[in-house]
């Protein structure tokens, strides 16, 4: 092992490198990564002594601070209630918790206290090969560390979508205490309306992870979710939202069930599973969410217009992307199924040495047992479309990346166009350049 100073400047110079590298060269593509406008990075640098801070304790049913257990909380306690309170203003819900360090937090407490509210340990899902999370499944957070019995929701691939005259029916049979939608291959809204009275029917409460397609939802270009029937929300806040890495849980308790499991889960996100919860990204957090106010609708428009662009355009040229008869997309991603190229391992490593990056991603009719190697890829839209990229620039990006996929020419070849349209997108739209900007702006 290297002495100790010598590992110091090397995780300076990874560090510097890392910051060149993946913000000022590649064409970044990850579907669960966000980009922060330089007003939110500043709020953030603001925030430095915050995020040395405790918070430990209670909050009410609005989600506001109600007992604390340390001294010096008072401004902490007024940034927390106000973050807390633009977000309940943006999803037009009455309670939020804010408190979450990530969507897999969020996820974790919210599992954990609505199976403590509905004393009933069984929870319906998404099937992890069909695009859950991890979180959600038996082999991860909802099994292994939650204990939760999983119950598959029937897919429908063709539709690409959760079939629910058929998940009616496996609700109604398993009688589970949670329902859930969303997930991580997310390309279409799932269906709360159509399964909401049999939820209520068997006493489940529904809980959509929205991780992926918070800001699309901010911005009105996907589903509801709270006014289509769910109970709560859990997301992440730096996908499509955005905004400071970290997650949030949503709703509005409306009746002493729903009350209950407020409370249950509030106990589940402290003393349970937090005691910092990294109070220094509220100020971000707002901030973003004042973005999203004002830029949101915009933003997320021409987010699934880029997707969808991105999805007719590698079809048309030979590329099997999922979800043709549907519009291929309403979400910020595509799934692709790169296989008759040389499959989603070798096509994802291939765009990354032509500074294009994405990932690989098991397609629901994989032999889920291969993930090292699947078909897929899966193709995310919101940070280039955050740093300008419209439809023209979108077909260009596709050209390059059907040279790769294609093998048209060298990556080396490739990855100097790459860089040459990286410099034509360099800064970020749909937002402020400074918090003095949003200051000014919110006066006049």
């Amino acid at each position: 092992m290297k002495d100790f100073s010598d590992l110091v400047t090397d995780l300076i110079e990874a560090t510097r490198n890392h910051e060149q590298y993946r913000d000022q060269e590649c064409i970044n593509m990850i579907a669960s990564e966000g980009l922060k406008s330089p007003a939110v990075a500043e709020m953030l640098n603001l925030s430095h002594d915050l995020a040395s801070r405790y918070a430990e304790g209670e909050n009410d049913l609005q989600g506001h601070v109600k007992k604390r257990y340390y001294q010096g909380q008072k401004y902490m306690s007024q940034i927390e209630d106000t973050a807390t309170d633009i977000i309940k203003s943006l999803f037009r819900c009455s309670w939020a918790d804010v408190r979450l360090v990530s969507g897999t937090h969020a996820n974790l407490a919210t599992f954990k206290g609505l199976s403590l509210a509905s004393k009933n340990n069984k929870m319906v899902v998404t099937p992890l090969s069909c695009g859950a999370h991890i979180s959600h499944d038996y082999t991860g957070l909802a099994g292994n560390v939650l204990g939760l019995d999983n119950i598959n929701h029937v897919y429908n691939i063709d539709e690409f979508n959760i079939d629910p005259e058929k998940s009616a029916y496996v609700i109604r049979a398993a009688k589970p205490g949670i329902v859930t939608f969303g997930g991580s291959l997310f390309l279409f809204p799932h269906p709360i309306k159509e399964l909401k009275e049999v939820c209520d029917e068997v006493g489940a409460y529904v809980a959509y992870d929205a991780s992926h397609v918070l800001g699309l939802i901010a911005g009105g270009e996907f589903q509801d979710p709270l006014r289509e029937g769910a109970d709560f929300i859990t997301s992440s806040t730096h996908k499509t939202f955005p905004g400071p890495q970290g997650g949030v849980i949503m709703g509005s308790p409306t009746t002493p069930a729903l009350e209950k499991a407020v409370k249950k889960i509030q106990f589940a996100v402290f003393p349970l599973s937090a005691s910092s919860t990294h109070l220094g990204r509220l100020p971000a957090l707002g901030v973003a969410a004042l973005e999203m106010k004002l830029f949101g609708a915009e933003l997320a428009r021409q987010i699934v217009k880029n997707a969808q662009t991105a999805g007719q355009y590698l079809c048309e040229n030979g590329v099997k992307v999922l979800a043709e008869k549907k519009g291929f997309t309403r979400s910020h991603q595509i799934a692709v199924d790169i296989r008759s190229f040389g499959g989603g391992k070798k096509i994802a490593k291939d765009l990354e040495d032509a500074n294009i990056i994405l990932n690989k991603n098991l397609l629901p009719y994989d032999d889920q047992s291969d993930k090292d190697d699947p078909s897929g890829l899966r193709i995310g839209f919101q940070d280039i479309t955050r740093r300008g990229l419209r439809e023209g620039d979108i077909k260009h990006l596709c050209d390059l990346m059907l040279d790769v996929i294609k093998g048209k020419r060298k990556l080396a070849e490739v990855k100097e166009d790459v860089l040459a349209l990286k410099k034509e997108f360099c800064g970020v739209k749909y937002g402020f350049q400074n918090v003095e900007e949003a200051l000014n702006y919110i006066k006049h």
